[in-house]
């Protein structure tokens, strides 16, 4: 009889088709065994961890070309529109031109803001995938957050065009 806490089941095939049952100490899990498939997992293993890295890279990267796109296109609002004559006694033509110019402020600071947070967001899962520590998906994450945020700015810059 075997004594080990707790005893390993092997399951072998004999020539015959038989299925074999045996009782064994040997956890099939470590590297101990013979059985080069426990080798073969844990290169698995790695090279899943390695694949899992080079996504967050490309998602950061995405991140920094949408951050980048926003800051971009912030800049060029304010660049534009402030180089544009208009006329100070003018109420709505001055008035959409000082929003334009604040919009394209709001754009660069989502963009520098995306830009932190994805940077955050990135370190975390790295630091969380080289301790062996499971990802944590959040309620909010960075994408929908950034999208709910450009929604509302976009759609309290159409009321103060439209109804103010």
């Amino acid at each position: 009889m075997i004594s080990c806490q707790p005893p390993f089941l092997r399951l072998t095939f004999t020539n015959q088709n038989d299925l074999i049952f045996e009782r064994t100490c040997l956890n099939p899990l470590t590297s101990d065994s013979k059985d080069p498939r426990v080798d073969l997992a844990h290169e698995r293993t790695d090279m899943a961890n390695y694949r899992t890295q080079l996504a967050l890279d490309r998602t950061t990267l995405a991140w920094i070309r949408t951050s980048l796109t926003f800051a971009s296109f912030g800049f060029g609002m304010v660049g534009f529109f402030r180089s544009l004559p208009h006329d100070p006694l003018a109420r709505d033509p001055s008035r959409l031109h000082a929003a334009a110019i604040q919009f394209g402020t709001t754009l660069i600071i989502i963009g520098i803001v995306a830009m932190v947070l994805s940077s955050v967001s990135h370190g975390r899962a790295l630091r969380r995938l080289r301790r062996g520590e499971p990802p944590i998906l959040s309620v909010w994450p960075l994408s929908i957050t950034v999208a709910t945020l450009v929604a509302v700015l976009g759609l309290a810059g159409l009321w103060a065009i439209f109804f103010v």
